[in-house]
């Protein structure tokens, strides 16, 4: 259900909430926030809660420090796992200057421009994400350790999938705040877990992708455990990835799939320091379905792009490089304006490589370009880029380029 302001000042009254989290996230897609008491929403609602940005990361310093936060009443939720009496809510919040004008860092702002930018050009996207975590047990001070919950493998089930309970109290935490997981799972590594949501409007699914993170590690911290969304939590075992899938209502063109694919593979270099902005996100590339070189097939899960089996409104793109490390929100705005680029100018898509390119002899794949081998190389594309320089505001583009 979309709430109103109106609606939201209702349940608040109506529902015993006594704290509404204000909340939103720094360029590398921590998400923060700021509680506020029920007496405060009006205000929050008309002019908007200050805050102190010079701590947060990308957000200025202590000359221009002062920002403010609007609640989004559309995005209201309950946390379920917060006491019956005395509820917590919380609404995701656009950031602006003290004049209104909005601030250049909200990724999430970044990502409403990129719907609007593909709805005038007659685009309709929806996205879907598949986000993979570790659960770690903690030590005796209850702080992480890498030591594996379980020792289970792909898709095993209890009691050598000993994550079976804490996937199910996940995804039932989430069905209660409107969000629909659509499947769940053991992943390879020891402790390594699925959980799958329906496709939805970019917005929406970025929204639901940072919620589930906090979920997850939520449920997993009370029972004892620790949810790492990194890159590469374990150096010998496979990474975490974030697989990112899109699908588009385009009339004019009878089959948008190979424009898109075609606008991904040439601006994945580009666009990669947003997709894996940490040093251990380039240690999974190549491995373990992981993956390094640029191309694309059918199905094939040793791509960095595939079509999976699917017909009809289903068919879609599914980006297979990105890792839980990045912002969804920068992410999803990427891969979209990508996208609309491949729809546009209708880019040559290279031959699909219908092999296996884990098992394919160095000749073969000295043909295929490559994703940047380390974090210096992916900063050093995005720099010279002119696709992002068109779509990232310079102050993001510099801290991601350390510049």
């Amino acid at each position: 259900m979309k709430y109103s302001k109106q609606e939201v000042m209702q349940y608040v009254q109506e529902e015993d909430v006594k704290f509404i989290r204000l909340a939103f996230c720094d360029v590398f897609g921590r998400q923060k926030n700021i509680s506020i008491m029920p007496q405060e929403l009006s205000r929050a609602f008309t002019y908007g809660i200050p805050f102190d940005a010079s701590s947060v990361i990308g957000f200025g310093d202590e000359m221009h420090s002062d920002l403010l936060l609007h609640p989004e009443p559309e995005t209201l939720m309950l946390l379920p796992w917060r006491p019956e009496h005395g509820r917590v809510i919380h609404m995701f919040s656009g950031i602006t200057y003290p004049d209104g004008r909005p601030f250049a860092c909200d990724t999430r702002r970044l990502l409403k421009k990129a719907v609007q930018d593909a709805e005038k050009a007659g685009y309709h996207f929806a996205f879907g994400a598949e986000q993979e975590f570790y659960l770690f047990k903690l030590d005796d001070n209850g702080q992480p350790t890498k030591i594996p919950y379980d020792e289970a493998g792909y898709m095993d089930i209890a009691p050598d999938d000993r994550g079976e309970n804490i996937r199910r109290e996940i995804c039932l935490t989430l069905e209660q705040m409107g969000i629909q997981p659509e499947s769940s799972h053991h992943r390879e590594g020891p402790g390594q877990n699925e959980i799958d949501f329906r496709h939805s409007d970019a917005v929406t699914t970025a929204d639901h992708a940072m919620t589930f993170r906090t979920v997850a590690k939520t449920i997993a911290h009370r029972n004892g455990l620790f949810a790492d969304f990194g890159a590469k939590p374990l150096e010998d075992r496979p990474g975490n990835g974030f697989h990112i899938n899109v699908s588009v209502e385009a009339s004019e063109h009878a089959d948008p799939i190979g424009p898109m694919i075609a606008g991904i593979l040439e601006k994945v270099q580009d666009m990669t320091v947003f997709l894996n902005p940490t040093d251990s996100s380039y240690r999974r590339f190549g491995h373990h379905k992981a993956p390094k070189y640029i191309s694309w097939s059918n199905e094939n899960r040793s791509q960095l792009v595939r079509i999976p089996a699917a017909v009809g409104k289903d068919r879609r793109v599914e980006l297979r490089s990105p890792d839980p490390a990045a912002n969804p929100y920068l992410a999803f705005t990427l891969v979209l304006y990508a996208c609309l680029y491949g729809l546009k100018h209708n880019p040559d898509l290279p031959a699909a490589a219908d092999f296996n390119l884990y098992k394919a002899d160095a000749s073969v794949l000295a043909g295929f370009r490559q994703l940047p081998a380390d974090l210096e190389n992916a900063r050093t594309a995005a720099f010279n880029s002119d696709f992002i320089r068109a779509h990232i505001p310079a102050s993001i583009l510099d801290i991601y380029c350390n510049r």
